[in-house]
């Protein structure tokens, strides 16, 4: 008698591009993914420092690293709500650092010190509430 596979209990859904992210990162030291409204959120001694969205990595930026990230070409993550464009301090991953653990490593660093200075700053290290909602739409 075979079982049906509605009764057969699912594994958790796998994202290669994730996976292949946290294979790069693997040389910045123990980082995780963590499923977070229809992305992923990317963690460091429990500080999210990139968060994955339909498979385009983005990075945390602020005033002192956002230039990088500029004059790499990088776009940052936004979205709209009620007709009005969202950005946040998230910016796309160099191509260059999604082929190199070297080149992926360097950018890793510069996003996990802009986490910890927005840390430092901020009363909470709760997610948005607009990342929240952001990371739903896609």
């Amino acid at each position: 008698m075979s079982q049906s596979s509605s009764s057969v209990p699912s594994k958790p859904r796998r994202n290669e591009f994730v996976e292949h992210v946290l294979e790069l990162l693997a040389p910045f030291g123990s980082v995780s993914a963590r499923r977070m409204f229809g992305g992923f959120g990317i963690y460091r001694d429990a500080l999210m420092f990139a968060l994955v969205a339909g498979d385009v990595l983005y990075l945390k930026a602020d005033t002192e690293n956002r230039g990088e990230f500029e004059e790499a070409g990088s776009e940052p993550f936004s979205y709209t709500v009620r007709r009005k464009q969202v950005i946040l301090s998230y910016w796309r991953a160099p191509e260059e650092a999604l082929e190199n653990a070297e080149s992926m490593r360097t950018w890793a660093r510069s996003a996990f010190a802009a986490a910890l200075r927005a840390k430092a700053g901020s009363p909470t290290a709760k997610t948005p509430k607009r990342l929240r909602r952001a990371l739903r739409r896609r």
